[in-house]
């Protein structure tokens, strides 16, 4: 554990806190978010990620400042395989382009709260017991076979857990009514789409979750430093949700590198706990190895899927709403009916 001062955390949620405000203010008015826009906005987030990751490295250390840069490219790049997700979800619902950014907006806000949950118990729990890495680090070696074999569970967003638990709390129309998300409908409340939808982005991210953290705490068990890592990859969501819209399935190699990095995480968990709990003789990896191998492997799939790019009949046609193609076969094409919404 860094001792990281207490006025370094106020500047982070000064910072954070600030951040959404200028960015809901921005955005106040509902419309499409083009690729300029979007790119702008992605220079931001990245912009401010690179000046905490320096505050960091001269505060707190250099190895705080190798962690927090590992964990940060870590999280950004499984939140680009996050974001295949985000678009089946607004395909399914045929989510109209303009309120997709304030969706996305309460999705953050939302994953910044339960992140911070998971991550303060995950650390608690390895602080206490460190045999749970040889947990986590199995469960890290999983999911990377689910990836490389095309295994993961196919995504239904009409029928997860969160958008039935909001059917059985308030009655959902089958219309949106503007970026709305409550109509009063004969004197009642009733919920639009557009609120099934933030359920349903919100309970992709605690899914999210199950893989996000054990990576992260491989990287470094220190709550600061998995939290603000966390915190700021996931700011930058938004923005590079719609800077890679209609790019997502360009990036076909991405998934296989993502697969490598879990699975070297996973070893490094394991030669955590194996040098605490069985002998110091047994070598750990050392925090400067993790940041190479993480931005090797992310390199190398990003320079594959750019200079080896699918060919045409190996992949579906991109439309200009990224998911479109993904919808469901029971979703006709008029919209979401009484029992999609």
């Amino acid at each position: 554990m860094y001792d990281v001062p207490p006025w370094l955390w106020m500047v982070f949620a000064v910072t954070v806190v600030g951040a959404l405000a200028v960015d809901l203010l921005a955005h106040r008015r509902a419309h499409v978010i083009g690729f300029k826009e979007a790119a702008v906005w992605s220079a931001v987030w990245v912009g401010l990620a690179v000046v905490f990751g320096v505050v960091v490295f001269l505060v707190v250390g250099t190895n705080a400042g190798v962690e927090y840069t590992t964990a940060w490219l870590l999280e950004k790049s499984l939140s680009v395989d996050n974001l295949f997700v985000f678009a089946l979800i607004f395909g399914y619902f045929q989510v109209p382009r303009a309120y997709q950014h304030r969706v996305l907006f309460l999705g953050i806000l939302g994953a910044l709260i339960f992140r911070g949950l998971f991550l303060a118990a995950g650390v608690a729990v390895v602080s206490r017991f460190t045999a749970v890495l040889f947990v986590f680090g199995a469960f890290l070696f999983y999911s990377a076979y689910k990836i490389l074999t095309k295994e993961e569970s196919s995504v239904d967003p009409g029928r997860s857990l969160a958008v039935r638990l909001l059917r059985k709390v308030v009655p959902v129309r089958d219309d949106y009514a503007e970026n709305r998300f409550f109509v009063r409908e004969s004197g009642k409340l009733v919920a639009t789409p557009l609120l099934a939808v933030v359920a349903a982005i919100e309970g992709a991210d605690l899914v999210f979750a199950i893989d996000s953290v054990p990576a992260v705490l491989g990287v470094s068990s220190d709550l600061f430093i998995v939290y603000t890592s966390n915190a700021f990859a996931i700011l930058g969501l938004r923005a590079l949700y719609f800077l890679l819209a209609g790019l997502l399935d360009r990036f076909r190699h991405l998934s296989t590198g993502l697969a490598l990095i879990l699975a070297f995480i996973g070893v490094k968990l394991v030669l955590q706990a194996a040098h605490e709990l069985i002998s110091s003789s047994i070598p750990e990896v050392h925090s400067l190895v993790s940041l190479a191998v993480v931005v090797a492997v992310l390199t190398v799939s990003v320079l594959l899927s750019v200079l080896r790019p699918a060919q045409a009949d190996d992949s579906e046609a991109v439309d200009d709403e990224p998911g479109r193609q993904q919808r469901s076969h029971s979703h006709d094409a008029t919209g979401p009916g009484p029992e999609d919404t």
